[in-house]
């Protein structure tokens, strides 16, 4: 077998489903079909879960550590909930719209962030976070302030699918979005381009003698994460048809840290998992504690940490594979 047919052979290989890929998305299309089930909270993990998968792309797949990833979530959110209240409601060309902006913003920042790491890296991503917040906070006249954004009105989608009180036309956009733009996330890190990308996050020294353009790769990761960011942001707006300058605060970001801790980074799955955990306990305990919720999920997470320092799917894949491997020595 020549060198081209081993390294063809070598991605067919990691692009082939797993069994557990299959059932993990059946069962979010059978949560469709499950009675009273609450599809909007359902939504709400699926938007997380692509906001944390944009993030893991930059975190997990290549090493860098953002502060402010909630700016880009904010961009596509105000940019979906401007067009649908000034008559483009179409829910399709509001998620284009969103990721485009926040992508070429994405772009900006990576080529900006360029040779910067650690601590100067984080102070960056934060400032240019709470930049926009405040901006956003202060422009009551074009954004309502922290009243929210008022008269967004989404289209049905495809002109036929109306958004219900329910939540069930919402559910399945957002699961179809989300379904899409994870295909080509999975696509991107098991290719070339994806190996590339956790060789400069493992020894970028290595990388820079073998001749690979690690500069140009980190400004397309960032433009690639900003853009699914702003998508995720998009979905939020479309869904609940609100949008406030909440959405992008530093809790936002810091949440979203919080759930690829829970989760696990470089994982694909890792930001859904989390997203899973962290969205549900956060509904359940905000309605058995209101006001000191936080403190559980504190709680939680230093408990996680402790036990599956690595994240829970980390942590579940390693267990599964010493109990093979017990069980293939008791044989």
């Amino acid at each position: 077998m020549t060198d081209r047919n081993m390294g063809l052979d070598f991605f067919r290989q990691k692009l082939r489903w797993s069994h557990l890929e299959t059932v993990f998305w059946l069962l979010w299309v059978a949560a469709f079909f499950v009675p009273n089930a609450n599809h909007p909270l359902l939504a709400q993990v699926l938007i997380w879960g692509l906001f944390a998968l944009s993030l893991d792309l930059l975190l997990g797949y290549r090493g860098i550590a953002s502060l402010g990833h909630a700016a880009f979530f904010g961009m596509g959110a105000y940019s979906a909930g401007f067009l649908a209240k000034y008559g483009w409601g179409d829910p399709t060309l509001g998620l284009l719209c969103a990721g485009l902006l926040a992508g070429l913003v994405g772009l900006l920042v990576g080529r900006l962030v360029r040779g910067i790491s650690g601590v100067a890296l984080l102070m960056i991503t934060l400032g240019l976070n709470m930049l926009l917040y405040d901006l956003v906070l202060r422009a009551t006249d074009i954004t309502g302030g922290d009243d929210g954004l008022q008269g967004i009105e989404v289209a049905p989608v495809l002109g036929q699918f109306k958004f219900d009180m329910f939540g069930h036309t919402a559910y399945i956009y957002t699961l179809l979005v989300v379904f899409v733009l994870f295909l080509l996330v999975r696509a991107l890190v098991n290719s070339a381009w994806g190996l590339a990308l956790m060789g400069v996050r493992d020894n970028p020294r290595r990388m820079l003698m073998l001749g690979a353009p690690v500069g140009t790769n980190l400004t397309l990761v960032f433009g690639i994460s900003a853009a699914m960011a702003g998508v995720a942001g998009a979905l939020m707006t479309q869904t609940t048809q609100f949008v406030s300058p909440e959405i992008m605060t530093f809790q936002r970001s810091a949440d979203l840290l919080v759930i690829l801790v829970i989760g696990g980074r470089a994982m694909l799955y890792g930001g859904f998992v989390g997203a899973l955990v962290f969205t549900v306990l956060r509904d359940q305990l905000a309605i058995l504690n209101p006001i000191y919720w936080y403190f559980w999920i504190g709680l939680l997470l230093v408990l996680i940490v402790t036990f599956f320092p690595s994240g829970i799917l980390p942590g579940c894949q390693a267990g599964w594979r010493r109990w093979r491997a017990r069980r293939g020595g008791d044989a």
